[in-house]
């Protein structure tokens, strides 16, 4: 394990509301070596961009609150350290791209004195050298006019190049980690393929580690090493992306696969899952999925299953996972 860049053990994430406690994120473990990519996906509501927000520290308290687990980074534990630590290491050693880039950038300040403010913080330099930075990083996010448009405002930016800023803000301390948040919402086909192409030709360049979170698994398919599947807060599925493609084990992974459009199968229609995921205040005593799930049986109704090991790297938290791989 000491191999991992970063390193998510037994993490827990609950919101503690009028209506009563949240698991938003409960028992979720994973690891990130250093240049890899990981996806996660799931629908809305499963856990994905509060796991982010947790390795981020940046859950809202109250109602939010980390009860549990540890976030290993490079050997220290970032639930252990003081929010002046924290600041050292949000936008410099580990930066994320929110989901929204109109709300997440301030309309009345430049897009330039955005992107400087990290640098100047992090790196220490002085006005000059930093907007020097500022420009060269647009140019990387392949904006034009780079040295003229960094003195516009985000209004005066087109939704893709609006993302584009946020990830040459999220990249101008040169992190070693970047979360992207499903960085291509709201976005036409045509500049979703660009931004996520962007995203892999920078990590590429900049041998950083990439936490994907999408819903998209074709995104997922083309941009990452592996695949973490979240269902009501939990990991249901994790392995390589040619395993979860190829050898899915559990219902709900198979269920996104089969909703996902295909050009080497004809279909008349895709198959969506049936049901709504369960209400994360009142969570059943048996599988969470159980009552969407095409495959249960009276067992899935009396016992919560453990996330198994059905082959070498490959877990999934099914009572059937073994059979459901075969079969599929």
């Amino acid at each position: 394990m000491d191999d991992y860049l970063l390193e998510v053990k037994n993490l827990r994430t609950y919101f503690f509301t009028d209506e009563g406690i949240v698991k938003a994120v409960d028992d979720v473990s994973f690891g990130l070596k250093k240049g890899e990519s990981l996806g996660i996906v799931g629908e809305s509501g499963s856990g994905k961009s509060v796991t982010a927000l947790s390795i981020m520290r940046l859950i809202q308290d109250p109602p939010g609150k980390i009860i549990g687990g540890e976030i290993i980074f490079r050997g220290e534990d970032l639930l252990k350290k003081k929010e002046e630590e924290m600041r050292e290491v949000r936008g410099n050693k580990i930066s994320m791209v929110f989901q929204d880039p109109m709300t997440s950038l301030n309309p009345v300040f430049t897009i330039g004195d955005q992107i400087m403010e990290a640098i100047i913080l992090h790196q220490k330099l002085d006005k000059v050298s930093a907007r020097k930075k500022a420009i060269e990083m647009l140019e990387i996010v392949r904006i034009p006019e780079a040295s003229k448009r960094i003195d516009e405002y985000p209004h005066q930016f087109s939704g893709g190049m609006r993302q584009r800023v946020m990830i040459a803000m999220a990249l101008s301390c040169n992190p070693e980690i970047l979360i992207a948040d499903e960085p291509t919402t709201a976005l036409d086909v045509t500049i979703q393929a660009q931004i996520i192409e962007l995203i892999k030709q920078l990590q590429k360049d900049l041998g950083m580690s990439l936490i994907l979170i999408t819903h998209d698994m074709g995104i997922v398919a083309e941009s990452c090493k592996n695949v973490l599947v979240m269902y009501a807060g939990k990991v249901v599925e994790y392995a390589d992306v040619r395993t979860i493609f190829k050898k899915p084990s559990h219902p709900y992974t198979i269920g996104l696969l089969e909703s996902v459009p295909r050009l080497d199968v004809r279909k008349e229609r895709l198959k969506a899952i049936e049901g709504q995921p369960p209400d994360l205040v009142a969570l059943p005593n048996y599988c969470y999925y159980a009552e969407r799930c095409p495959y249960k049986t009276e067992r899935c109704l009396e016992e919560i299953p453990d996330l198994i090991e059905v082959e070498p790297g490959h877990y999934s938290r099914c009572l059937y996972a073994k059979e459901i791989g075969v079969k599929v």
